[in-house]
């Protein structure tokens, strides 16, 4: 198990680095668009992730924050009512569209 104290030691110590003047360079939307982009699932990846739960419910949940920040909190709760679905397993990813149609 984590003990909390050496993971607070550790993330505290990681932000008294140089890099901590670095992300005060970005608006927190700016911060929180980018962690959402880096943990959306790249289209190269769609088939082996789609269905992976804890892949989508951080997805969505990042994406909420991202409303929560630009104070549309309609679709936060959206994102976070998805989230919590594909954690207690009552939705599942759809087939995938292009499955069975021809190519001309």
């Amino acid at each position: 198990m984590l003990n909390s104290n050496s993971a607070s030691a550790t993330v505290t110590s990681k932000l008294n680095t140089p890099n901590k003047r670095d992300l005060q360079e970005y608006s927190t939307l700016e911060l929180a668009q980018a962690l959402a982009q880096r943990l959306a699932i790249p289209e190269r990846d769609w088939h082996r992730l789609k269905s992976n739960r804890q892949v989508r419910a951080l997805e969505l949940t990042v994406a909420a924050l991202v409303f929560l920040i630009k104070a549309q909190p309609t679709e936060a709760i959206e994102r976070l009512k998805q989230a919590t679905s594909w954690l207690d397993r009552s939705i599942s990813a759809p087939p995938c569209p292009t499955h069975g149609v021809k190519k001309d």
